[in-house]
């Protein structure tokens, strides 16, 4: 664990000056504010081990000397006891995984320089580097009988090249040569032009180390993780399953997966399924008969429920299993005894463990799983990550047999136990719109007074395809602890409520969800404890777009920032990273066929009736939403005279989050911006 001292912290702050808040030093330490921002940790990626008498997780942080963002292994026992530190040091120690027997693990760690395996024996501690790789490896797995080791690695591919410049002079110091591009997929958010360099491929290695052996072969992707991303060998650990797309159009039906097996001994390759849709996160059943899988038949629709299937090994007799349930389903593992599976959903902001049998009876094993992953040990044992309102992450466990969780680490407790945080409210209101019920929360500022006046935030989320819930807001917290009501709601199109409430924005996107956010603002004012001259809006990417969306409807937000938007979506259709699934899901074609729609969609549409200041952010490398967007909002906004600042974030992507100082300054800028328009 790295815990930074509060005097460095201190120091920084004094030096820097740019993270403090205007109110009194004895009432600053006793409220959570971004002063403690380096002190906080979070736990994920809980790995059980076979026999579930001992769970590894890995414990994230940020280190204030660096500016970055580490991670070691923690190990725990079931019964909470044992609790110790694996690795430590200013590393990125990920991917945990027990082998067969429970004797050793391996582990992603970049301790040596750049990202590669490594494997540790349990009982001597003793660590040894198995690889040597130039690319990251990811989604490594033993093979069952403990012999193996599979992964993914990128193999490069030649770049395209039109002209052949004459050689420079010895000595000469000439420019970079030019790159040329002839795909459709050639950069990514988060990656950037690098996912053009070559293609994920998957390679076998012996465990006890040697040379990988590449298995799969052409320029495809094995796996990539927008596929379910998972590698799954058979019991008999002679084949690997895993979901790719081998379309030769892949880059243009990018969600057109499908279950692929491939032999490990000279990598022959087999379809295990064929339709229209994506197909993914295999896993197999431990008794070798059965594949589970997620997916479904692609409509071209914005927003389509992810089914659970179950297939014969060999991919015949594949059918849906768990009927009637209106949610996506992900995370898919067998029971030891191949008779049941467990799977996590979403449903109303909140993720959940379950189980199925082979006939699709389920039931609900626990709730409030933060991120949705999970494993489960040979006799029954669960471990997870879980996530509450007041708990950012801890590991919790749980048996099938008695499946209530039982939350075994405190990692923040040595600040939240000490600190006072927003109190959390949930609320349901009804749409202006249809009536619709709505569904959100509010966090209160601390010693919430309800016979005062409080200015009010509403945060709205990206995606649009996604959803808030019941687990802890850093970002929100922080808006409370700076003396903000702040509401935050799933208007329609969220995820978790159903098919058919997220497809309401489909090829509807801003529209009606105006209504829905606007009805949420009106009934926390009802509750009588918000000053209605003060209300502010904001939100990133999809939150984004819905913040200019407000304020080109209606003038009662005295302040907004808009973080990472689309502005214009016949440019954005052409410029992200993800041109071809715009056109096809998010719109009913080309922008050039469809321009009148794609026009009345853009936020340019309702620029004209702006009157709110507003603050626009973005990363410089976000290909998601580039920062051309931006820039449109800022400069029609200054056309138009209306008050408006442009923040740019250097090296960031979509998020503004990977240094530490920047997501600092991200959060500071917002609630700058709002307390500068308070009067």
């Amino acid at each position: 664990m790295r815990k930074n001292l509060a005097k460095s912290l201190l120091v920084l702050c004094l030096i820097t000056g740019l993270f403090t808040f205007p109110m009194k030093a004895q009432d600053q330490s006793k409220l959570f504010t971004l002063n403690d921002y380096f002190d906080l940790e979070d736990a994920s990626d809980a790995q059980i081990s076979p026999d579930g008498t001992k769970i590894i997780y890995v414990r994230r942080f940020a280190d204030i000397m660096t500016d970055k963002r580490y991670s070691n292994l923690w190990i725990i026992n079931f019964d909470g006891t044992g609790h110790r530190p694996l690795t430590s040091g200013l590393y990125s120690d990920n991917s945990p995984r027990w082998s067969p027997n429970g004797d050793m693990i391996i582990y992603v760690s970049d301790r040596s320089g750049k990202p590669q395996i490594w494997k540790r024996w349990m009982d001597t501690d003793q660590t040894v580097q198995l690889t040597n790789l130039v690319f990251p490896p990811s989604g490594i797995s033993w093979s069952p009988d403990g012999k193996y080791i599979a992964f993914s690695s990128i193999i490069p591919a030649m770049p395209p090249t039109i002209v052949k410049l004459p050689p420079a002079p010895p000595g000469a110091k000439w420019a970079k040569p030019a790159t040329v591009i002839d795909k459709s997929f050639y950069r990514f958010d988060g990656i950037g032009y690098k996912v053009g360099m070559g293609y994920m491929h998957l390679f076998v290695m012996p465990a006890e180390a040697g040379t990988p052996r590449q298995i799969s072969k052409g320029n495809f992707h094995h796996p990539f993780a927008i596929f379910g991303g998972v590698i799954q060998w058979t019991p008999d650990s002679k084949y690997i399953i895993l979901s790719a797309n081998r379309r030769d159009d892949w880059e243009y039906e990018i969600l057109d997966s499908e279950i692929f097996e491939f032999a490990v001994a000279d990598g022959t390759m087999k379809a295990l399924t064929d339709r229209r849709g994506p197909d993914g996160s295999p896993a197999v059943s431990p008794d070798g008969k059965y594949i589970a899988c997620t997916g479904f038949d692609d409509r071209y629709q914005g927003y389509q429920i992810t089914k659970l299937y179950l297939m014969n090994r060999d991919g015949s007799d594949s059918r849906v299993i768990v009927k009637n349930l209106d949610r996506s389903i992900r995370s898919v593992a067998w029971t030891s005894d191949s008779k049941g599976i467990y799977f996590t959903y979403d449903d109303k902001g909140n993720t959940k463990l379950a189980f199925t049998n082979l006939k699709g009876k389920r039931k609900i094993l626990t709730e409030s799983l933060a991120g949705g992953g999970f494993t489960v040990a040979k006799n029954g044992n669960f471990a997870y990550a879980y996530t509450r309102p007041d708990i950012p992450s801890d590991i919790a466990v749980g048996m099938t047999t008695n499946p209530k969780a039982r939350v075994i680490t405190a990692v923040n407790e040595d600040i939240l136990a000490y600190k006072a945080i927003g109190e959390v409210e949930e609320i349901w209101y009804d749409s202006s719109k249809d009536g619709r019920k709505i569904h959100g929360w509010i966090i209160k500022p601390p010693n919430f007074d309800s016979s005062k006046k409080y200015p009010l935030i509403i945060k709205i989320h990206g995606g649009p395809f996604a959803n808030y819930g019941d687990r802890f807001e850093l970002e929100m917290q922080f808006m409370a602890t700076s003396g903000y009501v702040v509401l935050y709601t799933n208007p329609r199109g969220s995820t978790s409520y159903g098919e058919e409430f997220g497809n309401l924005i489909h090829h509807a996107y801003p529209g009606d969800d105006f209504y829905d956010l606007n009805s949420g603002v009106d009934a926390v004012i009802a509750k009588g404890y918000i000053d209605k001259e003060k209300l502010y809006v904001t939100g990133g990417s999809g939150g984004g777009v819905l913040t200019c969306w407000m304020i080109g409807r209606t003038d009662r937000f005295r302040a907004a920032v808009t973080q990472y938007p689309v502005i214009n979506w016949y440019s954005w259709t052409l410029t992200a990273d993800i041109a071809s699934f715009g056109h096809k899901y998010w719109f009913p074609g080309f922008p050039w066929d469809h321009v009148e729609h794609y026009e009345k969609r853009s936020l340019l549409s309702v620029v004209k009736n702006v009157k709110t200041p507003t603050m626009i952010m973005c990363g410089e490398v976000d290909w998601r939403c580039p920062i051309s967007e931006s820039e449109q909002y800022y400069q029609a906004l200054k056309q138009l005279k209306v008050e408006a600042v442009l923040v740019r974030f250097p090296n960031e992507s979509h998020g503004i989050g990977a240094r530490p100082s920047h997501h600092i300054s991200k959060i500071q800028h917002v609630i700058s911006w709002f307390d500068q328009h308070k009067e």
